[in-house]
């Protein structure tokens, strides 16, 4: 694993906004705008390399559904803060008919410094951005820099495959809906979702679109419905199930929700399972199913323990999102134990490459893996102002 320095491609933010990375900049906090996108330098890997972090993350996705089958065996969900009797008993319900609904894809997140074995820092199973630009523009990328090289990427075909493999489990006679939520102002969530259409597209499923807030109830027939006022019998959406059972219309989804037995009548996508994925307790249950495990860190939820005098610690909210929420603890700090639920994690300071910390986002779609994004961020928490860096095999 090697950072390489390059320049970039005359017109490359053009370029890639015609590939629907359509948010190529970031506006920083004093009001600058510097690229998301960073071709000015890339990352090389050897094949054997990427065939070892595949063996792993696939490993990892299988250690994962046997936590999540404990969590739900042991009756866990409270330990991830799923406190609502109706909730949990929905969660667990999705869980025992997950060969009966349409699961897509998800985005582990690695510590990976290429001299030792990756770390598993988080599992975002059921809302994973980033998606766009490691499929598309860095292949076409890689395709115009490097022609002839290769690259950890079969992101679209799988996504595809997973569509048309899985056409059978959507309800028929109805169009597969698509959602993101019209709150997103940098349109990252909008293409995720477009991305995502495309491929169901041209696995052959008729699809349609709309926005969160677009989906209406109707009283009278109790369903959902869309901005047509046609039922919505199925619905990708990406948004996260901790806010679709809280929100307003929580009743609702959980009266109706299809959980593969055919007694509901809106099919959600990701099925409600993965909040047993998506939470970072899965981390501290991991540690405490799989001790010592080399692509592992020590985490627990009821506070820091001994990685307070000894590593160090990270302690993560359990539903955060982007860094937001994440304190780092120095070894020797005192432990403080945080006011709201939280994982409590060793502290892995994110290799530094030519000064920037860079974090491995290896996706998974179904039960395989499919590819990687690399994102880097000045600081050691990686968050919504981190840059996403192609990458190749050579």
């Amino acid at each position: 694993m090697q950072r390489r320095t390059i320049t970039p491609r005359p017109g490359w933010q053009r370029t890639v906004e015609e590939q629907g990375l359509v948010y190529p900049l970031t506006r920083q906090p004093d009001g600058s705008l510097r690229p998301y996108w960073d071709e000015s330098a890339y990352y090389v890997f050897s094949l054997d390399e990427v065939e070892a972090l595949e063996e792993t993350v696939e490993e990892l996705h299988g250690m994962c559904l046997a936590a999540a089958e404990h969590m739900v065996a042991e009756d866990r969900l409270a330990d991830l803060g799923i406190t609502d009797p109706r909730v949990a008993a929905a969660v667990a319900e999705s869980w025992r008919r997950r060969a009966e609904l349409p699961s897509v894809y998800g985005r582990f997140d690695l510590r990976y410094d290429g001299t030792g074995p990756a770390k598993l820092l988080e599992y975002n199973a059921d809302t994973p951005t980033s998606l766009v630009e490691a499929a598309s523009p860095q292949w076409f990328w890689m395709e115009e820099r490097f022609p002839g090289a290769d690259q950890w990427n079969s992101l679209h075909e799988r996504l595809v495959d997973a569509w048309r493999s899985q056409a059978a489990l959507l309800p028929p006679g109805s169009p597969l809906h698509f959602a993101h939520s019209a709150a997103d102002e940098l349109g990252e969530d909008l293409m995720t979702v477009a991305y995502l259409k495309e491929t169901a597209e041209q696995a052959g499923l008729a699809t349609d679109w709309l926005a969160m807030e677009e989906i209406g109830w109707d009283g009278l027939s109790g369903r959902f419905v869309d901005n047509r006022l046609r039922f919505i019998r199925g619905i990708f959406k990406l948004y996260p199930w901790e806010w679709l059972t809280e929100d307003a219309f929580a009743g609702h989804v959980l009266d109706t929700l299809d959980n593969g037995g055919g007694t509901g009548s809106t099919l959600w996508i990701e099925p409600a399972w993965k909040m047993l994925l998506s939470n970072k307790a899965l981390l501290a249950v991991l540690w405490e199913l799989y001790p010592g495990h080399p692509n592992l860190l020590p985490a627990y939820l009821d506070g820091p323990r001994e990685l307070a005098g000894t590593t160090g610690y990270v302690a993560k909210p359990l539903l955060g999102r982007e860094g937001e929420g994440v304190t780092v603890h120095e070894p020797g700090s005192p432990a403080a134990p945080r006011d709201e639920p939280c994982c409590y994690q060793q502290l892995a300071p994110l290799p530094a490459f030519d000064g920037n910390h860079v974090v491995l986002g290896a996706w998974v779609v179904r039960d395989e893996s499919a590819g990687l994004g690399i994102r880097e961020s000045s600081e050691l928490i990686t968050d919504e102002y981190a840059r996403f860096l192609p990458h190749v095999i050579l």
